[in-house]
């Protein structure tokens, strides 16, 4: 690794495909998204009607509370830290921001956000903002941009139901007939498809292109969308940096728009659906544009209408929709005079009020239907020049975008997100500045939609980039082949990261990638884990969300290496609601998860560190009990095992997530190996005399605080509870002793370690300090090494000797295993055996095959 900048203590680099920090150690930045609830106000959830409206129409509602109740975050983050997480994404809407009108910024929101990253930063958080959208708007069936947007592009909100302009969750399936808990999985996405997101991501990316005529306060309306939205984000920016102590410290970076959509842009034939599926599901009534076109204008249309099966979307039939003659379209006397009397714009007399906006641009003619120009959006108007989306719409808004928040925050790392696995265009370094990251998403889309962990699959994104002339040539079967096909999928998103920062992109990518969204549903088979069939049979038996989850998770390891923030955690998640926006049911934590018994041993928090410290040196946790005798300021560590039991406690699937990774590598890791099953870790990594690590003065790093023996930083190895606590912290975590305090590093109760041959036992600073922990975990260094347990910080150190001479690489590994075996899952108090899990892991997926007695397994396991 080359030498880094000099610079503060806190920051961290985009160098040769990696973060790395000041020592020049690479590495792995993993967290979850905070948070899905952060899509909607505290108190309107998007099954709520009662509000949705009339605070739309004033611009009254406030984000205040998101993504944390300032008097519960300590406990919160400390349970996030606890699972090992490093680094957060922290979506906002802009909705939170500018809800008040045009310009009007709420400044008590921003400061509650100040709050809360203050509390990152207790909690030893890094955090990239995210500007985050789905589908436009709350307004639209989804989250992101302020109602006011929506009738500056003159549309009439109130009328997106009846048009099928958007479903709408609080309004589905009609506002006259509310049932908003029968609203089907993904069918918000379809909204992606529909006539308000394909209009307003064509007009904030492309107006000045496709709709000249859309002028308000005398400027277009890409113009007007795009400098608010940026405007937005910038001043929650220079709000964040006149805090003082956010900057770099904790905020490193800025997404760009989350999952940003074509809209009509490229679209090559408004008459027809693509064939191809696409990022936009079909599920449910499947509009062409031209047929959303008309249902706009009152128009009477008959629909596709689709299902989606394990096999994919299905056409199942035609649907009939009539508005009864109600438009999407705002009437002219809702502005007299050319002046919207809440918002106070001014709308140019070219553009008419109450007609669709590409009737106004020949487009279309509403009278007769008939689509004039099928093909208006796929070249720019007036020239042969195909509407490349990527380099002539995006590159500019996204650029825009990050001068007005770079203008605040000068090193802030742009973390660039295209839309759904779309690849990148080239973005030329005067756009990055050496400070970049490449944000792509990722789910298992099968399992996604269908909400069931199915026996085979698909590599879905090779099919959308072409790898594969017929479908079946996609198809895996069995768990092998699918978790095989993940690690692929995710292999091919970290090649894009190439398109950054060269023009044309050679050679190995100069900037890191990170998966942004990643995870997977857990309300599964109608919900049975919540106890909603079988006679409540499989409560609290999240066995199936655990091997998809891990299945996901583990393709970002193996060679890929990738760093990744999970979707999503929500403190307020229940059963019946998920994360209260459309359905969606992703957090890792729920309340209604709870163990019977246990709420009251919910633990408060309180953070007694004084001082400021550092990603690498910050304990895990502060302290997991209020009620010590502790003095404010001594950093002292709760028991493990009443730690095992907090973490466990309303955690769904949490032996997925909270697993082993190298948190900071002396050198670059190049394979990362977890078997959950095994409860076994392997780690490779080379390192050449580049990578020894060096302070400001470019001297070897010194020993710190005598936690070091030698000259040199380790690697630093996240060595979870979950997995490697001892057999006395297991039967000890759920039992109802009172806790305790521990004032050191006792290891020998939290961890076992036994010597393989392997173990460079002379390398050892002593016999004493190495028996110490031979009593639980295996471990195996190849060839040589030292290792140093910080049971508080669930944390191995990894010594080893850099070269200092050889050109060539070096390669290490190191391999940690829990000799007795995973813990079962019924140890940790998480509703099933290890046992039951297997069998449902086999036979229950040869029967849905209809195979089971074949005498085969896809899996390739003996359970017959």
């Amino acid at each position: 690794m080359p030498r880094v900048p000099s610079v503060d203590a806190s920051f961290i680099h985009t160098l040769h495909g990696n973060f790395v920090d000041n020592a020049g150690r690479t590495l792995l930045l993993r967290g979850v998204n905070l948070s899905g609830s952060s899509k909607a106000p505290v108190n309107q959830p998007s099954q709520v009607l009662d509000g949705f409206w009339e605070e739309a129409k004033t611009g009254s509602e406030s984000f205040v509370g998101r993504p944390l109740k300032l008097d519960d975050a300590d406990e919160h983050l400390a349970r996030l830290r606890g699972w090992g997480f490093n680094m957060l994404r922290f979506p906002i809407t802009w909705e939170a921001l500018e809800h008040a009108g045009p310009g009007k910024y709420d400044y008590e929101f921003m400061d509650y956000t100040i709050e809360i990253l203050r509390k990152c930063k207790a909690h030893g958080f890094k955090v990239y903002m995210n500007p985050h959208q789905d589908t436009w708007s709350r307004f639209s069936g989804g989250s992101g941009a302020p109602y006011w947007t929506l009738v500056a592009c003159g549309f009439n909100p109130s009328a997106f139901s009846a048009t099928q302009a958007a479903i709408i969750h609080c309004e589905y399936p009609t506002p006259a007939s509310r049932n908003p808990a029968e609203l089907p999985a993904m069918i918000w996405s379809t909204n992606y498809g529909r006539l308000v997101s394909h209009t307003m991501f064509a007009l904030f990316f492309g107006g000045s292109t496709f709709a000249p005529k859309c002028i308000i306060d005398g400027v277009n309306i890409q113009e007007y969308l795009q400098t608010h939205f940026a405007n937005a984000f910038g001043k929650l920016a220079e709000r964040v940096a006149a805090a003082g102590d956010l900057l770099d410290e904790v905020v490193i970076g800025w997404d760009s728009m989350n999952e940003p959509a074509e809209g009509l842009i490229s679209w090559n034939d408004l008459n027809a659906y693509p064939v191809e599926q696409g990022s936009t599901l079909k599920k449910g009534t499947v509009p062409s544009p031209a047929q959303s076109f008309r249902l706009g204008m009152g128009q009477v249309q008959t629909l596709d209408n689709y299902t989606f099966g394990s096999m994919g979307p299905k056409r199942d039939g035609s649907v009939t929709i009539d508005p009864n003659g109600v438009k999407a379209w705002s009437d002219p006397s809702t502005e007299p005079g050319g002046i919207h009397p809440r918002w106070g714009w001014r709308r140019d007399p070219g553009w008419t009020l109450g007609t669709c906006v590409w009737a106004l641009h020949d487009v279309w003619d509403v009278q007769s239907g008939y689509v004039m120009q099928p093909d208006y959006f796929a070249r720019i108007p007036g020239t042969e020049e195909p509407a490349r989306f990527l380099h002539t719409f995006f590159l500019p808004q996204c650029a825009l975008y990050l001068k007005a928040v770079r203008a605040h925050h000068p090193q802030a790392i742009a973390f660039v997100q295209p839309p759904v696995f779309a690849r990148p265009p080239p973005i030329p370094e005067e756009i990055l500045q050496g400070r970049a990251c490449y944000s792509t998403h990722y789910y298992d889309g099968l399992t996604l939609v269908t909400r069931h962990w199915n026996w085979f699959n698909a590599d879905a994104l090779g099919l959308l980039r072409g790898k594969y002339s017929t479908q079946i040539q996609a198809l895996r079967i069995g768990e092998r082949a699918i978790r095989n096909s993940l690690q692929s999928q995710l292999g091919y998103l970290k090649a894009d990261a190439t398109q950054l920062g060269a023009l044309p992109p050679t050679g190995p990518a100069r900037y890191p990638t990170i998966i942004g969204e990643i995870g997977t549903p857990f309300d599964m088979d109608a919900k049975r884990s919540y106890g909603y069939t079988d006679s409540g049979k499989y409560k609290g038996d999240y066995s199936r969300q655990e091997r998809a989850l891990d299945a996901s998770l583990n393709a970002a390891d193996g060679e890929n290496c990738l760093n990744w923030t999970v979707w999503t955690y929500c403190p307020d998640s229940s059963h019946p609601w998920g994360d209260g926006w459309n359905m969606e049911d992703l957090s890792l934590w729920c309340n209604d998860d709870l163990r019977a018994g246990e709420m009251g041993r919910v633990p408060g928090i309180q953070t007694p560190f004084k001082s400021s410290l550092t990603i690498s040196t910050l304990p895990v946790y502060s302290s997991l009990y209020a009620n010590s005798s502790v003095e404010e300021g001594e950093p002292v560590k709760c028991e493990p095992a009443s730690l095992l039991s907090f973490l466990t406690n309303g955690a769904r699937a949490v032996r997925a997530f909270c697993r082993p990774w190298p948190i900071a590598v002396v050198g670059t890791p190049t394979n990362i190996q977890f078997d959950i099953s095994k409860a076994t870790f392997r780690l490779t990594l080379k390192v050449n005399a580049e990578d020894i690590p060096v302070d400001e003065d470019d001297d070897i790093v010194p020993a710190k605080k005598g936690l070091y023996k030698d000259s040199s930083l380790p690697t630093e190895i996240f060595l979870p509870l979950v997995h490697f606590a001892s057999d006395a912290c297991v039967s000890k975590a759920l039992g109802r002793d009172e806790p305790r305090f521990i004032r050191n590093d006792d290891t020998s109760r939290v961890y076992v370690i036994d010597a393989h041959s392997s173990f460079d036992f002379s390398s050892c600073a002593s016999r004493q300090s190495y028996s110490r922990m031979t009593r639980t975990t295996s471990l195996s260094l190849h060839p040589e090494g030292r290792v140093e347990l910080l049971a508080s910080e669930q944390k191995l150190l990894w010594f080893y000797t850099v070269p200092t001479g050889e050109k060539e690489d070096k390669e290490l590994t190191i391999e940690v295993r829990r000799s007795s075996g995973a813990i079962k899952a019924s140890a940790l108090g998480l509703g099933y055996t290890t046992e039951s899990r297997a069998r449902d892991g086999c036979a229950g997926w040869l029967e849905q095959a209809g195979l089971l007695g074949e005498g085969w397994c896809p899996q390739g396991c003996s359970i017959m």
